[in-house]
């Protein structure tokens, strides 16, 4: 009788070692392949994210109230509080918060204790019969993991006299024609400046008159 054919146990190893390269290119691919879906969703929502935070300041900012937040040691009023990490101001809500009157919203960039930074609204309800501002719940994280960020404000003073890009806003009696809100965020997702508006301010009509802003909006 005639022997069997069969493999060779070299043959056999042989198979086994192209099979586990075949096996290691599909996984390697795969990998590859998960690891760009992965990606490209981490970016989708960090630039959905940064849109939605855009969307919230340019409307908040851009209804600021002359509504007081205080007053200087002479009794005038102070409508708007900003520096280089924190701005105050009241503005209404839109939703169903808004319901609630207008409230005065703190926006700060705080520490997030990795060596970089988060963007905060604190909002405060304003009762109007003069009773202590009542917090609204904690902080919101409008943005996370932002490396580097400033605001800065530019307008005329109380005077009329034009005050430039600065980082402070010193006279609170009025409130800065623009603000503008620089973050840097790391990776590819870049934050685009931001520059708002602000619709009203409490400026008097001989002032507006010398600025030559009389009978329009200030840009």
């Amino acid at each position: 009788m005639k022997r069997a054919a069969g493999f060779t146990l070299l043959e056999v190893l042989a198979a086994l070692v192209l099979l586990a390269l075949l096996l290691v290119g599909v996984y390697s691919g795969i990998r590859t392949a998960t690891h760009s879906v992965r990606s490209g969703t981490a970016a989708i929502e960090r630039l959905d994210q940064i849109r939605s935070a855009q969307q919230f300041l340019r409307r908040e900012l851009a209804q600021s109230l002359t509504q007081p937040i205080s007053h200087t040691d002479q009794g005038e009023p102070i409508y708007f509080v900003g520096s280089a990490h924190e701005m105050r101001y009241v503005a209404p809500l839109p939703g169903y918060l808004g319901k609630l009157g207008p409230q005065l919203q703190r926006l700060q960039l705080v520490d997030d204790g990795h060596d970089g930074l988060r963007l905060e609204l604190s909002l405060t309800l304003l009762p109007p019969d003069g009773r202590p501002p009542q917090p609204l719940g904690e902080p919101q994280v409008l943005l996370d993991h932002i490396k580097e960020g400033s605001f800065s404000y530019r307008g005329v003073d109380g005077q009329g006299a034009a005050v430039p890009w600065v980082t402070a806003w010193v006279d609170g009696r009025v409130l800065p024609q623009l603000v503008r809100i620089k973050l840097q965020s790391p990776g590819n997702v870049e934050w685009p400046q931001l520059d708002v508006p602000l619709r009203v301010n409490p400026v008097q009509p001989n002032v507006l008159q010398r600025m030559g802003l009389r009978g329009r909006s200030t840009p």
